[in-house]
């Protein structure tokens, strides 16, 4: 159906933006936070994703798409860099309203340094395949970059609770474009392991993605604050 993907988008979209209106999270008056993050994040992911699919890393089944096209890129594909990013920020923001007590705080460090060694230890075996090495060494200088050279914000152990949470509807989402499959990869530019239908980076794609969006929304809503003080 030439619809799927498009209706996958509108899916993950649709109860976190009816939700934003939530009186306890308020989420719809941190939109003049989010909508930054999400565009500036976007245009990087969107170049990414440009090349990733000149140099033929991933391409898209006609199939399941609407057939609108731009900058080389399915509509559906583009709409997925505002979806998926407002709807973690969203359950990123819940946890923190609802569920304000966090017990990662004391492990987010010992965290953060075993993803870097997994980002090092990926481009050190895969530097080889175009999709680990640009995805673990974009992981690796923005979580080096957040965790230990811009450490005025300290949110990690906030985020990989919501990292991980966000991966429940990944599973989901995920599994559904990769096994029909909507997104189609190219085995030679991956380590070529899978979690089910799921390349195995995706779960960092998925990481940098939300990281780069949470990193820029704490930024903005820092600069917001300080305005109205």
């Amino acid at each position: 159906m030439h619809y799927t993907y498009l209706l996958i988008n509108l899916a993950v979209i649709f109860f976190p933006l009816v939700l934003s209106f939530d009186k306890k999270v308020h989420f719809f008056s941190k939109w003049k936070f989010i909508f930054p993050a999400i565009l500036i994040t976007g245009v990087v992911f969107l170049i990414w994703d440009i090349l990733f699919t000149k140099l033929n890393v991933w391409s898209f089944n006609p199939d399941y798409l609407i057939g609108i096209n731009l900058m080389g890129l399915p509509l559906e594909e583009i709409l997925f860099f505002l979806t998926v990013p407002y709807a973690c920020v969203f359950i990123y923001e819940c946890l923190n309203a609802y569920f304000p007590k966090n017990n990662l705080q004391k492990y987010s460090l010992a965290l953060s340094n075993l993803f870097l060694g997994l980002c090092v230890a990926m481009l050190f075996f895969g530097y080889s395949h175009w999709y680990t090495l640009i995805n673990f060494g974009f992981l690796l200088v923005v979580l080096a970059y957040v965790e230990y050279i811009n450490a005025k914000f300290r949110f990690m152990y906030k985020f990989y609770r919501a990292y991980l949470v966000s991966l429940i509807p990944f599973y989901v989402v995920n599994g559904f474009l990769t096994a029909i499959p909507v997104v189609i990869y190219n085995n030679k530019e991956n380590i070529g392991f899978r979690v089910g239908s799921i390349p195995f980076e995706d779960h960092f794609y998925l990481m940098g993605l939300l990281l780069m969006n949470v990193y820029l929304y704490e930024v903005f809503k820092a600069k917001g604050s300080k305005s109205i003080a």
